[in-house]
């Protein structure tokens, strides 16, 4: 088996895994949420969320880009100086303990500012809490970040997805049971980082995943810094880019416009879901072909991901773009159906994201994250400069078109930058069959009109689409060797035959 195959398998191995815990995740965040929106006022839940919001950009700011950083740095210098592991973990921790101690002091002291800013007066005090718990998610940042780096996704599915959602759930729940106030949710939100940070703290210990030692090495604590602060404000546009379009549709528009909005936009970001789960592990795991040199071998195990992700995006893809007012009717009611033309230019600019595959990421792997920086910059001006001319005249319609195209552009400079400087694209010949069968099959339907408003009449026709796409798929022989091995280690691990399946492969491989 080929080292690309080898990869491929690992990223599959961890993908799954992530996903699985992404959709925990999801659930009990959904959860917790419905019972502090039902339990407290609207203008409670209100603060409670700016609270979130600001911390997570101080979050941003905190982590100092560390968080996208650490897996590549860890499996380099796995590669090339194991010796020098425990000096970079042991740095990291420092910096980050010392830059989350300022930034949660300075949102103590500025949050009267912060009310001001938003007119809220209660965001004082729960700004002054809430701001406790940043050390604690900073640090379990870090950690998490750096078993990353060891090829581990287990932390991150175990500790961020699963645990801390659950003590989270738990706590609000007990909360309402015993009827707190509500300062009593930002107690419950420190008890939860913390009691999340300790816990990860003890099972790295407990398997000795690595060994830190107190120590600081400026030089290496520099290098590190520089490489990752172009990724931190890369977090601070992507955010920009997140709620920039509600932000001027609020000033344009109104509140109503901007909720019938926010029925669109959580439904598209479920696009790139997959995409999401496969970055987990996939820095790691690549940065250690690209010290051996293995540039080949890194442009295959893209190549090969990048399809799998596309066809596994394509089902969520579709539903969306060709049935979106029975998707928001379903989910959100009838009433929010006219954000229907919003969802699908939506839609179509997460699957362009999507399709292009992790370009970002690999980046990142070669050692050039000021390009993510350049191109997310592109991105956010033009994603104004567009809000600016359509929002006015054509509302969330230009919102979403806004928003289409500033990932539009990241993605084609992304790409651009790094087939120039390493010969890497997603482009093989059975990747760009499916590709051309999926288009055909989507404007074929498209020009039928078959947009219904019931999800139960859009079923039936979603089936018999991706049917007769998996058809198409494996008449034209867009089946590769990676995805047959693949196949064949899922046969091995879940113990079961699927020699009928193999059987048709072949005939098509």
């Amino acid at each position: 088996m080929s080292e690309a195959s080898q990869a491929l398998q690992k990223i599959a191995r961890g993908t799954g895994i992530v996903f699985a815990g992404t959709i925990i995740s999801m659930l009990f965040g959904f959860l917790s949420r419905a019972v502090i929106a039902r339990y407290f006022s609207t203008g409670e839940y209100g603060v409670f969320n700016l609270a979130l919001t600001v911390l997570n950009i101080a979050l941003v700011v905190a982590t100092l880009g560390f968080q996208n950083a650490l897996p590549r740095e860890v499996a380099f210098y796995r590669e090339r100086e194991p010796s020098k592991i425990g000096d970079l973990v042991s740095t990291a921790l420092v910096i980050v303990a010392a830059s989350s101690f300022v930034i949660t002091v300075l949102l103590v002291l500025g949050s009267g500012f912060a009310a001001r800013v938003f007119s809220e007066e209660r965001l004082v005090y729960a700004l002054k809490i809430a701001a406790l718990a940043l050390p604690f998610w900073a640090l379990t940042s870090v950690v998490v970040a750096v078993s990353r780096g060891f090829g581990r996704v287990r932390e991150q599915v175990y500790f961020r997805n699963i645990v801390y959602p659950i003590v989270w759930l738990v706590l609000v729940v007990l909360m309402a049971v015993l009827g707190l106030p509500f300062t009593s949710i930002f107690w419950m939100y420190i008890l939860t980082q913390s009691a999340v940070f300790l816990a990860l703290v003890f099972e790295v210990h407990r398997i000795r995943l690595f060994n830190v030692k107190p120590s600081f090495d400026p030089a290496l604590g520099k290098k590190l810094v520089l490489f990752s602060l172009p990724l931190m404000f890369v977090g601070i546009l992507n955010f920009l880019m997140t709620w920039t379009d509600t932000l001027m549709l609020g000033y344009y528009k109104g509140s109503e416009v901007v909720g019938l909005y926010n029925a669109a936009t959580p439904l598209a970001r479920l696009i790139p879901i997959f995409l999401g789960s496969a970055s987990v592990i996939y820095s790691p795991i690549v940065t250690s072909l690209y010290a051996q040199g293995k540039i080949g071998e890194m442009g295959r195990v893209y190549q090969i991901l990048t399809k799998w992700v596309f066809l596994l995006t394509l089902p969520i893809f579709a539903v969306m773009f060709l049935f979106p007012k029975a998707t928001i009717s379903f989910l959100f009611g009838e009433k929010y159906v006219s954000a229907a033309p919003a969802l699908q230019i939506l839609s179509l600019g997460f699957m362009f994201h999507t399709f292009l595959g992790l370009n970002g990421m690999t980046l990142i792997v070669i050692g050039k994250p000021k390009l993510n920086m350049v191109g997310d910059t592109f991105a956010v001006v033009s994603n104004i400069s567009l809000n600016l001319a359509l929002i006015p005249r054509y509302g969330m319609v230009g919102a979403a078109v806004a928003t289409a195209v500033s990932y539009f552009v990241a993605n084609v400079f992304r790409s651009y930058w790094l087939y120039k400087m390493t010969g890497i694209h997603p482009f093989s010949w059975n990747y760009v069959k499916p590709l051309g069968i999926s288009f055909l099959l989507l404007g074929v339907l498209k020009w039928l009109n078959l947009d219904v408003e019931d999800i139960w009449h859009a079923i039936p026709v979603l089936v018999v689409f991706l049917a007769v796409y998996a058809l198409l798929v494996l008449l034209s022989r867009s089946i590769d060797r990676e995805d047959v091995e693949l196949l064949l280690t899922v046969e091995k691990r879940l113990g079961i035959n699927l020699g009928r399946i193999k059987k048709i492969l072949r005939k098509f491989v």
